[in-house]
């Protein structure tokens, strides 16, 4: 016999799950409780955990999210919504958010009740990702803040104020650009097909069309019509049987042998010929051009002329790969022993920035409180007039936005020595001290696997040297620690950039690139990315080849482009050399002691709640 629970949770979590498998019409639909963040897949939710107390925010977060992922399950089809799945980043996350909307949309309309526990959900993530206290809107998420505006369209609902909040930021933008597109809304919202459509044509008035790829309806219309080419091609082959074996049957008996054996024979050739030109007539049709490969897309999302001869030996390779384990050990005990002077200055400046990342998660306090910490600066008034009650205030806690950081490493051989120490030291005091505040750190190196071109340049002499080659060197991108790794697993890896020949030569350009795909691959909404580099890209290789600026100008191309869509914050230390041309956000220091200071310093202003110090500290040109 099984024991009754105690838990007086357990009828709720009950209740709750049958709700939801009728909601979304699947009595197979399995649902979960779990400390770790919601979920779903095709046939299964996984909701948020519901503690003993089942406190009011806790059971109105859990039906919120119920209901929302009881929505996406009856209303969303997969196949439809891989069919018209945009290619670029940006594009799939506005397609995903407006989809959300429109599901939860319809049921708000089917059936109102879920509309209240879905505004708890949705004020509940807006509170603890910070949307309330966003003044700009580049500090918003466009994505989000165009899901907010389609969901209050389709249902009329208010938002809870810190999803309004985003909602308004954008919601001018919104309106000029896709106002024409977004007057149908109402006519297609029942259908998903017709949806993404407008999907579709809202992202190009919003400016991501290039990352929309292909029409889906244009290739299934272009496939439809050489289907019916080929049948209208295809000949008659029954009636022509047909008229063969009526000539043979008229035969007389009369006919000879021989005479048949001739008939056959010719029939055979015939035959033979007619394969022949049917084959010629396949392989190319009479007035038509032949069918040549489609093109292969661009190397470079941000210069469609920027190309690369081989790519063959290029690779992206975690650090423990690169050296075996105890090789690492003894290299980060190297590494401790030359910066041991350091370590001091370096500690303390890792303590200045957790402690300003503390004081802001909770800087604001609520007054006039019955009860918490007593009020000293009313106390004035409790002397004045003995029967005024005492006063008390709370402090309140302000959650960051969920926010990952990426450090991407100059590895190239200007690095050698002592500027490499200190970057690599600093990026392990940096990790650990964002690590200890909830902000996750990826650490990212680029360099080239050999000097003055590898095996592409090899391959390009072999091939007679054609003329404007591209990039010809192979590159090495290296993963020293993912963003979701802890500290502790990964701190060996930093050692290897002290490794004997791993430092070669850079190439910018590209590993700004690969960096800012692996920030829009994170779930994070905030997304912060600091190249720490001494210089221009040099790759003697592909320079020799090329124009004296192609590396340069792929540079500049990557760093506009990720500045113009504004999913990624980038900034930039340079060392030794002035970096601020390239970069907007960036900073110079001569001496390499100093970077420690420098990336304290940038990442703090980066987190300042007050707008004028991040100016300040950022050096922004635009009077706040």
């Amino acid at each position: 016999m099984k024991k009754p629970t105690d838990n007086p949770a357990d009828p709720f979590k009950k209740a709750l799950a049958e709700t939801t498998r009728v909601m979304a019409d699947d009595p197979d639909l399995g649902i979960s409780y779990s400390v770790d963040p919601p979920g779903m897949t095709a046939d299964s939710v996984r909701l948020p955990q519901i503690s003993r107390r089942m406190t009011r925010e806790e059971v109105l977060l859990a039906r919120g999210t119920a209901d929302a992922y009881a929505l996406k399950h009856k209303y969303h089809d997969a196949g439809t919504a891989s069919r018209y799945a945009p290619q670029g980043q940006m594009a799939r996350d506005l397609m995903e958010a407006m989809e959300t909307a429109r599901c939860e949309a319809m049921g708000a309309r089917d059936m109102p009740g879920t509309a209240g526990n879905i505004d708890a959900r949705i004020g509940a993530d807006a509170r603890r990702k910070g949307y309330g206290e966003i003044r700009e809107a580049a500090d918003a998420p466009l994505a989000t803040a165009a899901g907010y505006f389609i969901r209050h369209l389709a249902t009329g609902r208010d938002l809870p104020p810190e999803a309004a909040n985003v909602m308004d930021l954008w919601r001018g933008f919104i309106e000029e650009r896709c106002g024409d597109s977004l007057g149908d809304l109402e006519t297609v919202l029942p259908d998903q097909t017709a949806f993404a459509k407008l999907t579709r044509r809202v992202i190009e008035d919003l400016g991501y069309g290039d990352q929309l790829g292909d029409d889906p309806d244009e290739i299934q219309e272009e496939q439809d019509d050489e289907t019916e080419t080929e049948e209208d091609d295809t000949p008659d082959s029954t009636g022509e049987a047909e008229e063969d074996q009526d000539d043979q049957a008229d035969a007389t008996p009369e006919q000879s042998q021989e005479e048949q054996q001739d008939a056959s024979q010719a029939s055979v050739e015939m035959d033979d010929q007619g394969d022949m030109e049917e084959a010629e007539e396949t392989e190319l049709p009479e007035g038509e051009a032949p069918l040549e490969p489609p093109a292969p897309p661009p190397h470079s999302e941000a210069d469609p002329d920027y190309t690369v001869y081989s790519t063959e030996q290029d690779e992206e390779i975690a650090a423990d790969e690169l050296a075996e384990p105890q090789e690492l050990e003894r290299l980060r005990a190297y590494l401790d022993q030359q910066l041991e002077p350091l370590k001091g200055a370096v500690s303390r400046l890792a303590n200045k920035l957790q402690r300003r990342l503390q004081a802001q998660q909770n800087r604001s306090w609520e007054f006039d409180r019955e009860e918490g910490i007593l009020d000293a600066g009313r106390l004035a008034r409790v002397v004045a007039n003995p029967t005024t009650p005492l006063s008390f205030k709370v402090e309140k806690d302000t959650e960051f936005r969920d926010t990952v950081v990426t450090l991407l490493l100059d590895n190239s051989g200007s690095m050698r020595g002592r500027p490499i120490s200190i970057a690599a030291i600093c990026a392990d005091v940096l990790a650990r001290t964002l690590e200890r505040c909830d902000v996750k750190v990826e650490v990212l190196g680029f360099t080239t696997r050999a000097w003055k071109g590898g095996r592409a340049r090899e391959e390009w002499l072999a091939a007679g040297r054609p003329q404007q080659p591209g990039r010809l060197n192979d590159l090495r991108h290296i993963i020293y620690k993912p963003a979701d790794a802890p500290m502790r697993r990964t701190r060996d890896n930093l050692g290897l950039m002290m490794k004997e020949g791993l430092l070669k030569e850079n190439i910018d350009g590209e590993a700004l690139e690969w960096a800012h795909r692996r920030m829009l691959m994170r779930p994070e909404h905030r997304k912060i990315l600091m190249v720490i580099s001494d210089g221009a890209p040099v790759d003697d290789s592909t320079l020799s080849v090329n124009p004296s600026n192609y590396l340069e100008k792929h540079l500049r191309d990557v760093i506009a482009m990720v500045e113009r869509r504004r999913a990624v914050e980038l900034l930039a230390i340079g060392i030794g050399h002035d970096v601020t041309r390239y970069y907007d956000r960036a900073v110079t220091i001569t001496d390499a002691e100093q970077l420690a200071g420098a990336m304290t310093e940038q990442l703090a202003s980066l987190f300042d709640s007050d707008p004028r110090a991040r100016a300040r500290f950022l050096g922004l040109k635009k009077a706040v």
